[in-house]
């Protein structure tokens, strides 16, 4: 029952209609028996710094950002936390007495769901493709837990290596490599030795037959690919790599885990796994119907 104590969270997104977010933190809530409602938010462009201030006088708890806001929203924040500040984009706000404060729990959330399936990324080389928000998040959770060696391929080689540059100045120390992608060439020459993380929205429905890279050959360098795509479930990346050896994942589980590590930061708690597992189930359902 919503009541005079019930607590409001939500989503700013635009468009924000396909969001798996209310199905998630919603069931989150009734799963811990917290008294919350978790509801979706539209402002249109030019309109964001007005919502956060208007959501910090209407006492929102806390609020998730997504496309197109993610950068935009942090000029509306009375800080930004370590990670958030040095990816450069906001996807929750939690509040505090002086104003929401910026996580970046996307890259949070990726590191949970590689941790759930035993990958782990110190000493690593791995292959990051895209230059885009999410591969700045993948690129900087592999660099914080010491990756050995990250290279970034993409089709415009100075989005790459501006991200390049970036890390390997915060990290202090040469980790990052910038490629183009038709240079993988270079880098083919380790049978089954590398974490690919593909981060672009190459192959995304509806677009399934397509894939950020066709030569066969170099998926064999992979001993486990991770697509951060969810839909579909299997993308065209994911079936070249399974083909050639490799381990395979999609997104799914980092989509849950930077939706769970965004709850526990709003309501200050642990989600049990049983609870993460019910979720995961719940969201899974919802993609299929």
């Amino acid at each position: 029952m919503v009541d005079g104590r019930t607590r409001v969270c939500g989503i700013i997104a635009n468009p924000v209609e396909h969001t798996l977010s209310p199905v998630l933190h919603n069931t989150l809530a009734k799963e811990l028996g917290h008294n919350l409602v978790y509801v979706p938010f539209k402002p249109e462009k030019g309109g964001v710094d007005a919502a956060v201030k208007g959501a910090f006088e209407l006492f929102v708890l806390g609020l998730n950002v997504s496309v197109p806001y993610k950068q935009e929203v942090i000029k509306s924040l009375a800080g930004l936390d370590q990670g958030a500040e040095a990816i450069g984009a906001v996807n929750t706000l939690v509040r505090t007495e002086s104003g929401y404060l910026g996580y970046n729990t996307d890259y949070l959330g990726l590191w949970r769901a590689l941790k759930e399936e035993g990958i782990v990324l110190e000493g690593q080389e791995v292959v990051v493709f895209g230059a885009g928000g999410a591969a700045k998040a993948a690129v900087y959770l592999c660099c914080k837990e010491g990756a050995k060696k990250v290279f970034l391929l993409n089709r415009t080689l100075e989005k790459a290596q501006k991200i390049a540059d970036q890390y390997n100045q915060v990290f202090q120390k040469d980790c990052v490599y910038a490629m183009q992608l038709e240079e993988y060439t270079k880098i083919f020459y380790r049978e089954h030795g590398y974490l690919a993380i593909q981060t672009s929205s190459v192959g995304m429905y509806p677009n399934v037959g397509q894939v950020i890279l066709e030569e066969k050959e170099f998926y064999r360098c992979f001993h486990t690919a991770f697509d951060l795509i969810y839909t579909p479930a299997q993308t065209k990346f994911m079936q070249l790599a399974k083909d050639a050896g490799a381990r395979v994942y999609n997104g799914l589980k980092m989509l849950l885990y930077q939706g769970v590590t965004a709850y526990e930061l709003w309501m200050n708690c642990t989600v049990p796994a049983e609870v993460v597992q019910k979720c995961y189930q719940m969201i899974e359902k919802e993609l299929h119907q």
